[in-house]
């Protein structure tokens, strides 16, 4: 809306001819949006004119025009306070162009950073650019921003890899932080759900001093969530798993079914071979029979009403991961003289959180543990577990899975700290168009994980306790374990002798030199011509330590403890050298349907160390047929460089989820049943060769902003993206998919297997595949004619993806080549997350004197999830209501988010790892109430 107005007030002061002084109240009218449009010498016509030109984000080119050939939305600080959202992360992952799986602090199992990310498309964090004030930023956690310096947020949503390099593939978001700010501002906030949980507290302060030499603001934003367990919600109370089965009405069977590595234990051995389950488990008060000894019995499977002998692991686990956060902020220049200003940036944030999980699971065979069959309490006359090295047959057909509770909870603890200073000088040169700006950019990112709940398994299987020649009675180590009976006092000081609290430590640094310059060539009949060029020099280096203790042996990838929490140190990193020329010719304007017509060139030279140079370009075309109506268009190559992590992960193995492929032979079953154990490293560790991901980006819109109906904005954009040599790490599914489909696929390779069954699968990191998605976005802000009942205005922005298709393909040793389509868009995808194909964000805020109100709705539609079918759309309503105490120069702000209660869509366990749903995408907390007070000094 207020892009709106500016637009029309710099339109209808050039339609004027002379008055450019009235060009002084439109800074006035729109308080806080960062382009001043300054009139010099107005009372002398005569006299050259001059409007202050801005660099809008998508592009280097400063000009007037704020609506260019970019699609660029605009959050402005207005919203940002009006949201009640304690960090920008809450607020811009609402936005309907962001999709996928990007991470918030929801995410528990295989997140509790407590960060948000952007994935913008749907494309992967790792593809959308995050810029503050234009410049690179070490950390893409767009939480560590303190919100209370961000002045507005512009999201490009089209490629740039040819203004800002690499990454800027699914679009850049821009933090544009306050500047010439005067005076204090103080503000505390606090919230609470209905449930009594998932408290929150924080205060910031912010302040300014602006004069004629220069200025400078700074703040302190602090922020405290606690945790939310997902057993105090109805949705995550159990682990909830559809079976395989389809019934008769079509559905599948749901069961109460967790984890059968339960406290009391899964044991395969003969005497279990009746049982339904196949398997037994410790029952203190049992009786011995069918040859089953006494404190033994059949386990019981989960059901529809029960969760039987299995462990809910879900009770234990968090929606909501605790996290406390203190950032820091100064932005200040100064005028060195009227050509020449020296500026400077300072950030820092400290977070710490948690993720919690369910106490350990400890399978004995996995842990290379045997349990003799001679140990005082093993009464089954065999040998469970590993069966050594002496012949016998190392299958894990005899066998104990347990939950060590002994041990309590897995923590993971975070402690990540983030600095980051930027500083250097702009001016312009002589009386001329010409500006330049030198700076240097440093990054510095510290995260320091500390895993708790975890166990010495080597030192554990060493240790004698499972062996015939244990010592009764005793609780040193070496002392006889009933590994059977966790409350056995014994037991638990045993294997807590052996817990242990690994660590990584991982160092990321960021160093740039630039240099940009930007002006008007010369001048056509229809404008000037405008060039913007520049160069940078950047290196990126990461260091990851690993306690010793957690160190992966590289041919098993065991270490000393749980393989879970086995890691590999690794270092490495890469540095690019990068000029670009950016070029606006006005073509033709003041003719018949043709109002301006304007062309935008450029082209970006990137040289990688790593891999050689590459050359990305963009021409996009700005047409405006009447002076209301703006048709654009873009078509730009780009392009993402592997990171440092792709380059040089060391040795790392994951459970990938894992299903036998329909029709395949049984060799294909996974020893590990639903998962199957993948190794896989950098492709620099293991000497493979890592190209850039390459493609297109194609964006095509309309802007109308009609001068019939003032405060009326509409736009809508055709956009598409396709890219190849995509960077990946093909999953254990994935392969043995490949394999099974032709044994002469070079995937066959990647593929070891033992006893008739896949023990494990081997690979790299690698150019593979191609991934095609296209839509449109539509968005619409109109600001009514006041009225006597107050001020209103109402805004809508949905994005609508018609297309996303991952394409693999490998060429077999045959001759043949077989390929697989992942068709994504509209559906729930394991690997790209939720790719619903309509989402939606509308408000609608009003004002009268001192009060104020508003309602946002966030949509989400429905989507295809496997095994579930279609599930039905979701929408979350917020609330919010301020008041303005202008005495005493404070406002007062409550809401309420999710004000119905919405929960979350079950997509089940076989879906998700947490809490049944999807915590990427849903509010997983509920409704919610937060005040806050904030008062100007």
């Amino acid at each position: 809306m207020l892009t709106h107005t500016l637009s029309q007030s710099i339109r209808q002061a050039l339609r004027s001819g002379r008055h450019y002084g009235a060009l002084l109240a439109v800074p006035a009218l729109l308080t806080g949006l960062p382009v001043s449009v300054l009139a010099q010498d107005a009372g002398n016509a005569s006299t050259s004119q001059k409007l202050e030109t801005i660099e809008v984000t998508g592009s280097r080119i400063r000009r007037v025009d704020v609506e260019t050939a970019s699609p660029v939305l605009t959050v402005d600080r207005a919203a940002i306070e009006k949201s009640g959202k304690l960090t920008v992360g809450d607020l811009v992952q609402e936005l309907p162009s962001i999709s996928g799986n990007a991470a918030t602090p929801a995410m528990n199992n295989g997140g509790g950073t407590g960060g948000s990310f952007v994935s913008l498309r749907g494309l992967g964090t790792n593809r959308t650019l995050i810029l503050v004030n234009g410049h690179r930023v070490v950390n893409a956690d767009i939480n560590v921003i303190p919100s209370n310096l961000v002045e507005r947020i512009e999201v490009l949503t089209d490629g740039a890899s040819a203004v800002y390099g690499s990454d800027a593939i699914g679009g850049v978001v821009n933090f544009i932080m306050r500047s010439n700010y005067q005076g204090a501002e103080l503000t505390t906030s606090y919230g609470i759900s209905d449930k009594d949980d998932g408290e929150r507290k924080a205060f910031n302060l912010t302040f300014g001093q602006t004069s004629d030499k220069g200025s400078i603001v700074g703040g302190i934003d602090y922020n405290k969530f606690d945790g939310i367990l997902s057993g105090n919600r109805d949705y995550g109370k159990f682990a909830l798993t559809l079976g395989k089965k389809q019934q008769a009405d079509g559905g599948f069977p749901v069961t109460k079914g967790g984890s059968v590595a339960s406290p009391s234990g899964f044991i395969s051995a003969p005497q279990f071979s009746g049982c339904d389950s196949a398997g037994g488990t410790f029952d203190k008060s049992a009786a011995a029979a069918g040859g089953i000894p006494a404190h033994f019995r059949c386990f019981q499977s989960g059901t529809s009403t029960s969760e039987g002998d299995t462990y809910n692991y879900q009770a234990i686990n968090l929606i909501f991961t605790p996290q406390e956060r203190t950032n820091a902020y100064v932005l200040g220049n100064y005028k060195l003289s009227d050509s020449v200003e020296a500026y400077m940036s300072v950030f820092h944030n400290k977070t710490t959180s948690e993720a919690q999980l369910a106490p350990l699971p400890l399978d004995l065979f996995s842990a290379q543990i045997t349990l003799d069959a001679g140990q005082p309490y093993n009464p089954f006359g065999t040998r469970l577990g590993y069966l050594g090295d002496d012949g016998q047959k190392s299958d894990g057909s005899q066998d104990l899975a347990i939950r060590l509770s002994a041990l309590g909870p897995r923590i993971t603890h975070f402690t990540q700290v983030t600095d980051q200073v930027i500083t250097g000088f702009k001016g312009s040169l002589a009386d001329t168009s010409w500006q330049w700006d030198a700076n240097l950019n440093y990054g510095h990112q510290s995260v320091l994980n500390t895993f708790f709940g975890s166990l010495a398994s080597g030192d554990l299987a060493n240790s004698g306790s499972f062996s015939a020649s244990c010592i009764p009675n005793s609780t040193a180590k070496g002392g006889c374990i009933n590994i059977f009976d966790q409350n056995d006092p014994n037991t638990a000081k045993i294997l807590k002798q052996y817990s242990a609290a690994p660590f990584t430590n991982t160092l990321n640094t960021f160093r740039q030199a630039e240099f940009n310059i930007n002006g008007n060539l010369f001048d056509l009949p229809a404008g000037t011509v405008s060039l913007a060029a520049g160069g940078s020099y950047r290196k990126v280096y990461t260091n990851i330590n690993v306690d010793y203790i957690a160190k992966a042996d590289p041919a098993t990838g065991n270490c000393a403890v749980q393989i879970s929490a086995c890691g590999t140190p690794f270092q490495g990193g890469f540095s690019v050298k990068e000029v670009y020329a950016e070029v606006l010719v006005p073509l033709l304007k003041d003719m018949p349907f043709i109002h301006t017509l304007n062309l935008d060139l450029g082209d970006r030279y990137s040289d990688y160390n790593t891999f050689g140079s590459t050359s990305n370009w963009k021409a996009a075309l700005e047409y405006r047929p009447l002076e209301d109506l703006l048709l654009r268009g873009t078509v730009s190559k780009v392009f993402r460089a592997p990171n440092t992590t792709e380059l040089f992960t060391g040795l790392t193995d994951s459970f990938d989820n894992y299903s036998k492929p329909v029709g395949s032979s049984s060799m294909f079953k996974s020893k590990n049943n639903s998962q199957v154990q993948t190794f896989f490293a950098g492709a620099s560790v293991l000497g493979k060769p890592l190209l850039p991901e390459i493609g297109k980006s194609f964006d095509f819109g309309v802007v109308y902003d009609p001068h019939w109906l003032d405060g009326l904005s509409v736009s809508a954009d055709l956009w598409r993206v396709y890219l190849a040599n995509n960077i990946t790490r093909p999953t254990g599914q994935s392969i043995v998919n490949f394999c099974a489909a032709n044994l002469t696929s070079p995937f066959c390779g990647n593929i070891t297997f033992a006893g008739g069954q896949i023990s494990q699968i081997n690979t790299v990191i690698q150019n593979f595949g191609r991934l095609d998605t296209r839509g449109v976005d539509f968005g619409m802000k109109y600001r009514l004619p006041e009225t006597a009942f107050g001020k209103f205005s109402v805004s809508l922005d949905t994005t609508y993806t018609a297309q996303y298709d991952n394409q693999l393909t490998v060429k077999n040793a045959d001759g043949t080549s077989t390929t697989v389509a992942d068709h994504a868009a509209g559906t729930f995808d394991a690997q790209f997350g939720n790719i619903a194909r309509w989402r939606g964000l509308g408000s609608l805020n009003w004002s009268y004197g001192s009060f104020s109100a508003g309602w946002t709705a966030r949509y989400i539609g429905g989507e295809k999830v496997p095994l579930i079918g279609h599930v039905g759309a979701w929408t979350q309503n917020n609330v919010t209501f301020g008041y303005n105490i202008a005495p005493l120069n404070t406002r007062i702000d409550v809401g309420i988010d999710n004000i119905a209660d919405k929960q979350p869509t079950l997509y089940y366990t076989n879906n998700v790892t947490n809490a049944n749903v999807d915590v990427n995408t849903y509010d997983t907390i509920g409704r919610y109430y937060f005040a806050r007070v904030s008062v100007k000094f």
